[in-house]
């Protein structure tokens, strides 16, 4: 029991360092950057040296104590650092993926309204092309010039959304497609079926799905991040510079993970929806057609809740206005 609690301390620390200490012991440190050097002398690292040397040299810094206070300040300040980053982050990825654009505020709602429309119609005309190219190769009979044509068209399109877009970005678009897709070829609900299926799948599938999931939620961090370290550029240019960077890296790396974490789930549902059949009692021959796809949403879904109760009928009034009394049996 010691050593399994030693192992997981150290576990959890590891994390704690890679998550939150190092990144945010980075973050104030480019802060302090910013305050010593501003815009008159940004990239002037002798004064930068010059000015963190004045400071250690600070006769309450210089005891044990004032380095002791010193080193809990930067512990303090970076967990801080890095606990905004990471609340940030949930904050980005559900903008980012925008599943619940439709219940945004009024005004945010609008725009992105307009801006899925013209997804929609860029989309449509692209579809549009992928048919024509389709249409014109098969009435040549084909061939790899024809086949080259078709996947430059598909891709076109693909790098708009995969599906029709229904949300405001490719990675929202992109993992909302596993379920556009699984209703189109399987009639299943993915809503529906997956915290069953999580509960099935083998352990290997499992780890590939969270790790897949982790890279999603860490690749928004670094947009967290890009967004914390914007504000130093008011005080310190370079700062806006990192923050691009930072943003770039970003949206390559979501755009990765989403494409990763989507296939990933879409690919776990096809192949064990089958278990989930036998574990859930619904029969099936063997393969995941539109079928058992329907039969399994239809099983694993809850039902309605009950109607209200209807009120009992109020007793009519006494001769006095208060309720009638019921009769009482003949006396014994």
């Amino acid at each position: 029991m010691g050593a399994f609690l030693s192992e997981l301390g150290t576990r959890l620390a590891e994390r704690w360092v890679t998550a939150l200490a190092l990144p945010g012991a980075l973050y104030l440190a480019v802060a302090t950057a910013a305050y010593a050097l501003g815009w008159d002398r940004a990239w002037d690292v002798g004064h930068l040296v010059s000015e963190i040397t004045r400071l250690a040299e600070d006769p309450r810094v210089d005891t044990f104590g004032g380095q002791a206070l010193v080193f809990a300040a930067i512990l303090a300040g970076s967990s801080a650092a890095g606990l905004l980053a990471r609340g940030t982050g949930r904050i980005v990825e559900r903008l980012w993926t925008a599943a619940d654009w439709h219940r945004w505020p009024p005004p945010l709602r609008g725009w992105t309204g307009r801006w899925v429309e013209s997804r929609r119609r860029r989309w449509d005309v692209l579809r549009g092309e992928v048919e024509r190219v389709r249409a014109a190769g098969d009435g040549s009979g084909g061939g790899q010039g024809a086949e080259a044509a078709f996947a430059a068209a598909y891709d076109r399109m693909a790098r708009l959304s995969p599906e029709r877009p229904e949300r405001p970005t490719w990675a929202g678009d992109r993992i909302g497609a596993a379920r556009t897709r699984l209703d189109r070829d399987h009639d299943a609900d993915l809503a529906v079926l997956w915290p069953h299926l999580w509960l099935v799948l083998p352990e290997e599938a499992r780890t590939e799905v969270a790790e897949a999931r982790d890279a999603l939620s860490r690749s928004t961090g670094l947009a967290a991040w890009a967004l914390l370290y914007l504000p130093m550029a008011a005080w310190w240019y370079p700062a806006a510079l990192a923050s691009a960077v930072l943003a770039a890296i970003a949206w390559v790396r979501t755009r990765a993970a989403a494409e990763a974490y989507a296939a990933l789930v879409e690919a776990s549902v096809r192949l064990y929806a089958t278990d989930l059949a036998d574990r859930a009692g619904v029969g099936h021959g063997g393969r995941f057609d539109r079928d058992l796809g329907e039969r399994l949403t239809l099983r694993l879904r809850a039902s309605m809740p009950p109607p209200p109760p209807v009120p009992a009928p109020a007793a009519p009034a006494g001769p006095s206005g208060s309720s009638a009394a019921a009769p009482e049996g003949p006396a014994r």
